[in-house]
């Protein structure tokens, strides 16, 4: 007796889901492998052709890329004509305009792959694409009854005595771009080979090609085929850059809804048929709060949803930044820059004042778009930023014609860094570089201490009447520089308090040797010294002690704990002008 149909049909399907769950579990090991293992994984793999159309076409793209072009012909051969298709997509444009050298490029390389299957797709799906590079690299010429092939130019070729075709130097010199003559010829033998294959397997079909190269207008084919290309792309969320530039928009938490289709509690069924990038999740750090909630989420479904999430999130800034991603290092900082404006979102959604536990990070990513979690924490550093860029258009230095440099080097790395288009935190080669993406609340508020410091000082400059004009050209100077000099100046009892010009050392020893308690070297600045430095700077103002102690103490205090740092352990008969930077001095 048969078994009944419904039935059959569920063991099917099981045995089906069953496969796929193992092509994923493969391709996720094959994928974390280095590139020579990689390869050879995938040729040795019993069902490689299965395993190659599993992957999504971001994954497949960096595995071309990782494992060299030309070596990976063979695993070129394997992939899906939608993966053919999503390379051409990404490395044959420059924002909206086609690069011809790298169509040809590529063309050539999947021509390689799989010549008979290459030529049918480009007959059949991308003859569009087919007929736009002809007529950008051939000469294309319809013979009369009555003209002699010997009246035509040299180089011409036909394949029916009708069409004469001619591949010119000039182009294919600046299409392969490749260095050597055998290289050029090798794209110029692919050409002849693809026009006279399709002329031998459909000749009506190679006439109408012909026919329809030699019309085309290059601008409306262009626009024609960006169109189709954004469609493409826009389901991986490489939106247009208009679009795309709205990952960027400030959103705050209040105005971020909440989104039904994720949940803890629920196990929905696995959708295989949506390859899950892999790459994006690869690269996640482990100790962020966007990976610590991703980490505990343990149903595959709602996992698997969200890295297709993630991945989409990655390339639409990738699109809105407009900068190419070719390989992994590259496509590591735009996941690590996504990282970390979610976990500021996360942080800042969840309204706690330490960053939350994961459990709670989980709830927030399973029930808000992922987008709308990055937008908020966006939101905090841009507005960050243009409370920076107001104080610098109305700002005491800005209006004296002062460099940003004029806030010492801690200051600007902070200040710069937030008037940059896209705001960065100073990092000062902490983990390696100068400059890094905004990762926590916690850089939020150590960018806004050293702007507050910035404003707080500029605040008190600008009520005193300070001459700038006397800033001496050769020396870098700095807020803390003329605060200091002109303190000193007023309580040595030299003329023109007012400008911070360098002082003798012979004039500056006993002023700083009154500086330290007990008049020793103890490393430590007298009460006295600081309060009468408070006084000084009323005096300067207007403003009463209290008011400058309440505004400025923490900065104040950090002014003295410099000094102490670069001279505490000087000796006042051996000071030399030359290497003191706190203060102005000369012989």
């Amino acid at each position: 007796m048969g078994m009944d149909p419904e039935n059959e049909g569920k063991r099917l399907q099981a045995e089906h889901r069953r496969r796929m769950a193992g092509l994923g579990a493969e391709k996720k090991r094959i994928l974390a492998l280095t590139p020579e293992n990689a390869l050879q994984a995938i040729l040795e793999h019993p069902t490689s052709r299965a395993l190659v159309h599993s992957m999504a076409e971001e994954d497949f793209f960096f595995l071309v890329n990782d494992i060299g072009h030309r070596d990976a012909i063979e695993v070129l051969s394997l992939a899906s004509n939608r993966q053919w298709e999503y390379i051409l997509d990404i490395d044959t444009w420059h924002r909206d305009r086609m690069q011809p050298k790298s169509i040809a490029y590529w063309l050539n390389l999947l021509h390689q792959a799989d010549p008979a299957r290459f030529i049918d797709w480009t007959k059949n799906e991308k003859y569009d694409l087919l007929e736009y590079f002809l007529n950008k690299t051939a000469q294309i010429v319809v013979r009369e009854q009555d003209e002699d092939p010997s009246d035509l130019a040299d180089g011409f070729f036909t394949c029916d005595d009708v069409f004469y075709i001619r591949f010119s130097g000039d182009v294919l010199d600046e299409l392969a771009d490749f260095g050597n003559e055998e290289e050029r010829e090798e794209i110029e033998d692919f050409l002849y080979t693809l026009v006279r294959r399709i002329a031998d397997e459909d000749h009506m079909a190679y006439q109408l090609m012909l026919l329809r190269a030699a019309s085309v207008i290059p601008g409306e084919s262009e626009e024609e085929a960006y169109h189709f290309r954004n469609v493409r792309l826009a389901e991986k969320g490489f939106l247009p850059f208009d679009e795309a530039a709205g990952v960027y928009a400030p959103l705050k938490p209040s105005a971020v809804r909440k989104d039904p289709r994720k949940g803890i509690g629920t196990a929905p069924e696995m959708d295989f048929t949506v390859p899950v990038p892999i790459h994006h999740a690869f690269m996640l750090k482990n100790d962020t709060l966007f990976g610590k909630a991703l980490n505990i989420i343990d149903l595959e479904p709602v996992l698997n949803e969200l890295q297709v999430e993630f991945a989409a999130l990655c390339n639409r800034i990738i699109a809105a930044d407009q900068e190419a991603i070719q390989g992994k290092e590259q496509l590591k900082a735009v996941v690590g820059k996504a990282c970390g404006y979610l976990g500021i979102g996360i942080h800042r959604l969840a309204g706690t004042k330490t960053p939350p536990e994961s459990s709670m990070g989980a709830s927030i990513i399973c029930n808000y778009q992922l987008t709308d979690i990055f937008r908020t924490g966006y939101a905090m550093v841009l507005e960050l930023k243009q409370r920076a860029v107001k104080w610098q258009r109305q700002s005491w230095f800005a209006k004296k014609n002062l460099a940003l440099t004029f806030w010492g080097e801690y200051l600007v790395g902070h200040i710069g860094g937030l008037l940059l288009k896209h705001p960065k935190y100073f990092d000062n080669y902490k983990t390696g570089v100068l400059y890094r993406e905004f990762a926590s609340i916690a850089d939020i508020r150590k960018a806004r201490k050293a702007l507050n410091e910035a404003m707080i000082f500029d605040s008190i400059l600008s009520l005193m009447d300070i001459d700038t004009s006397g800033f001496p050209g050769q020396r870098l100077i700095t807020c803390h520089v003329v605060l200091l000099t002109l303190w000193a100046k007023h309580r040595i009892g030299i003329p023109l308090h007012n400008r911070p010009e360098p002082i003798p050392v012979k004039a500056f020893r006993p002023f700083f040797t009154s500086l330290w308690d007990s008049g020793e070297k103890t490393g430590q600045i007298k009460d006295a010294a600081k309060t009468d430095f408070l006084e000084w700077l009323s005096a300067s103002t207007g403003l009463t002690v209290p008011d400058i102690s309440s505004q400025a103490s923490v900065f104040l205090e950090t002014l003295f704990n410099d000094i102490e740092r670069e001279l505490a352990t000087v000796d006042p008969k051996v000071l030399d002008h030359r290497f003191v930077n706190l203060f102005l001095l000369k012989k």
